[in-house]
């Protein structure tokens, strides 16, 4: 364990400000970039649980006014760009890792690079960023970081899992079968291998940051063998 660090960097308070946040309380920026295994009393997991519903109620409404298409189209597009690795992508943008306040063993370990670490900070940002501005300017940061993906195809094109279930109802086969087969690495850097099977076809596998994501890996890994 590492003594807690109490203030701000000065580098990375100005680094949070070109990219679009609103600093005003400084503790409240320390522990959204702040890990658990660093022993400080307040770490980002409470931050990233409110920003995570700031993000899905930004973009579940930017997608409504924007878009025409029908729930289940809706739905498709808004897990794909508030999924944790989504949320990671936008983090690498920013540069968000050497930001990130780790214990010595978590940065070892690779947890400043990790798919979970990241997408939980991106999430714990716009919490506090939230609580220091309010909703409406939280709104306008994410719709800014979130514009290349909302304007793009991002999660526009039919969901792996779905293409797979299509796919096996159309051929006469039974549905897919989902079974987590190893579970593996430390709590900030878990792996998920998950193994996809349809009954008298086959069976495809493959390993995550999240268990979604790896049922999501699978079943493009199945259609690309056997679709």
């Amino acid at each position: 364990m590492i003594k807690p660090t109490t203030e701000l960097a000065a580098r990375t308070r100005q680094w949070l400000i070109e990219n679009g946040f609103t600093v005003k309380d400084d503790a409240l920026w320390l522990a959204a970039l702040t890990h658990g295994s660093t022993g400080a009393k307040r770490d980002y997991q409470r931050l990233e649980f409110l920003g995570d519903r700031v993000l899905g109620l930004t973009v579940a409404d930017w997608l409504f006014e924007r878009n025409p298409g029908a729930e289940g189209q809706l739905a498709q597009r808004l897990n794909v760009l508030v999924s944790k690795g989504n949320c990671a992508a936008v983090a690498r943008e920013l540069g968000a890792s050497e930001h990130i306040l780790l214990g010595k063993q978590a940065r070892e370990d690779g947890a400043a690079n990790s798919n979970n670490v990241l997408g939980d900070v991106t999430e714990s940002l716009l919490g506090a960023n939230f609580l220091d501005a309010g909703f409406d300017a939280t709104r306008t940061l994410i719709h800014a970081l979130w514009n290349n993906q909302l304007e793009g195809d991002t999660g526009r094109s039919k969901h792996p899992k779905s293409a797979l279930q299509e796919w096996a109802a159309g051929n006469q086969h039974r549905g897919p079968e989902y079974e987590l087969v190893d579970r593996s690495g430390p709590d900030h850097s878990l792996r998920f291998t998950v193994r996809v099977t349809v009954p008298k076809v086959g069976h495809a596998e493959a390993t995550e940051a999240s268990k979604r994501e790896a049922e999501t890996s699978a079943a493009k890994a199945f259609m690309k063998q056997y679709g």
